[in-house]
């Protein structure tokens, strides 16, 4: 695993244990030589995570929309800042560049990019691993619709262990390392479904 793609908030959050979580997962993965890919931010836990990685000695690469970095929030002394010309560039070449996902702390923007990687891994568009760190109990709630969202079979329960949860990174990074993606083909239990509602 040489390269990690994190989403995280482009603000610190309000419980100090979020900007504690980025300074231990940036050191951790710089111990590892494993490259930091983010978006590219020089503040909030973006910023606290890229200059971690970088104080310790670690590879950075910053993914950032040309609008956001004239809003003068990029991180311009990284060595590896590319800039693209909107947002769905910016998520494709974190995807394209990612050996595995893992999400901290965020907002909307957190939210949806973890979505859609985890609903392209759904699609077998890739078989990299996804995970959540878990600080403070953050994700509790869109854990707690995940399982509704098994319950009323909107997603099978192997689409639904995709996402691997732990609120240590070193935890994390070795689940990371064992872990094998669910074979389900979601295309024929749709048709299954389709064809038991009929």
């Amino acid at each position: 695993m040489e390269r990690i793609t994190v989403y995280c908030g482009s603000s610190p959050g309000k419980d100090p244990a979020y900007q504690a979580a980025a300074i231990e997962l940036g050191k951790i993965m710089a111990s590892r030589n494993i490259t930091l890919v983010y978006g590219g931010g020089s503040v909030g836990l973006m910023g606290i995570l890229a200059r971690t990685v970088v104080n310790e000695g670690g590879q950075v690469i910053g993914v950032i929309p040309r609008a956001i970095a004239d809003m003068e929030v990029a991180y311009t002394e990284l060595q590896d800042l590319r800039i693209v010309e909107d947002m769905h560039s910016r998520k494709a070449l974190m995807a394209d560049l990612a050996d595995a996902f893992i999400a901290l702390p965020g907002g909307m923007g957190t939210i949806e990019e973890l979505m859609e990687v985890l609903t392209w891994s759904q699609l077998g568009f890739h078989q990299k691993p996804i995970g959540i760190l878990n600080i403070a109990g953050f994700f509790d709630p869109m854990l707690v619709f995940l399982e509704r969202l098994s319950k009323e079979e909107f997603i099978t329960p192997e689409h639904k262990s995709m996402l691997i949860v732990d609120d240590k990174p070193e935890r994390l990074l070795h689940q990371f390392s064992e872990y094998t993606p669910p074979l389900v083909d979601k295309a024929k239990r749709a048709l299954k479904l389709s064809k038991k509602n009929a």
